[in-house]
């Protein structure tokens, strides 16, 4: 796949964006660690765009086998015609290799360790020995890029020291708030930079709370904004709606934060804490009530 327009819309990562540029211009492999939501896919599209280099995504889970990383050989024509070169399907590393162009890595540390090795020598020596096909060299331009969540401990395996001895590394934190917001604004239709500036503030404050052991990415607030939007159009009301908001919130948040093992509340009722912390309490009158009360 290759980057394109749409992908370019990188914001607050300048520094980011020059430690790649000048990490894979001297050959340097590199790892993107950070958690979700951070801007790793987006800032490699954007530079793998400004290199006009093919990009090869690979998604990491236990599904991906050293054959399906590297390629293999096609069975039908194997028998039909032998193990020869123009036999071999290429897989995302070989195709990488071939054209000069970046391979990307997603989630490294579900990636498991026979595949990984598979990429030991690659990252190296820049070259890979296929069992009857030979060797295949890189191009010029070929590097491999992986990111990671190093909070997410769920399917994931620790990565090697070998692997570690072989890339340079990228630490991706949130953004400032004010990145947060141009992006949202970006992405989707808002009501008010108010409004948006409190979604802003609503998402930011799960990843501080301390009964949370993951907070929301900016993806949340892209969601929850959506969502309010489409709420309030359905139930004809304004778009900054209280009630519509606290619907969106939890619907667009609840899934995406992790309660801490010691807390005994659900991630509803910590949304609300903080929804009502962001955008006030529970307003009077005709569709604010507090339903929880009784009253009707």
């Amino acid at each position: 796949m290759t980057a394109g327009p749409s992908d370019l819309g990188v914001v607050d990562r300048a520094r980011e964006t020059e430690l790649l540029e000048a990490a894979l211009a001297s050959g340097a492999n590199v790892v993107l660690e950070g958690p979700p939501g951070t801007g790793k896919s987006t800032l490699l599209r954007r530079v793998a765009a400004r290199r006009e280099a093919r990009f090869a995504l690979v998604e990491g889970n236990a599904e991906l086998t050293p054959a399906r990383l590297v390629g293999h050989f096609d069975p039908a024509l194997v028998l039909d015609r032998g193990y020869r070169p123009d036999v071999f399907v290429d897989g995302p590393l070989v195709s990488a290799m071939r054209e000069g162009g970046l391979l990307y890595v997603e989630e490294l540390n579900r990636v498991p360790e026979e595949t990984l090795n598979a990429l030991l020598t690659v990252m190296s020596e820049r070259e890979i020995t296929v069992p009857r096909l030979g060797v295949v060299r890189a191009a010029d331009g070929f590097g491999v890029v992986a990111a990671m969540n190093p909070y997410d401990a769920v399917g994931t395996a620790r990565v090697s020291s070998a692997v570690y001895d072989r890339t340079c590394r990228i630490a991706m934190g949130y953004q400032s708030a004010e990145a947060e917001l141009q992006i949202i604004s970006q992405r989707a239709p808002v009501q008010s930079v108010e409004w948006v500036q409190r979604v802003v503030e609503l998402v930011r404050a799960t990843r501080a709370h301390p009964e949370l052991r993951v907070g929301s990415s900016v993806r949340g607030a892209m969601d929850l904004v959506g969502l309010a939007r489409e709420l309030a159009r359905s139930r004809g009301v304004d778009g900054e709606d209280w009630q519509v908001g606290l619907d969106a919130a939890l619907v667009a948040l609840s899934g995406r934060i992790r309660v801490d093992e010691s807390s005994t509340r659900t991630p509803e009722a910590i949304i609300e804490e903080l929804y009502a912390q962001a955008f006030g309490p529970r307003p009077d009158g005709p569709g604010g009530e507090d339903e929880s009360s009784g009253e009707a």
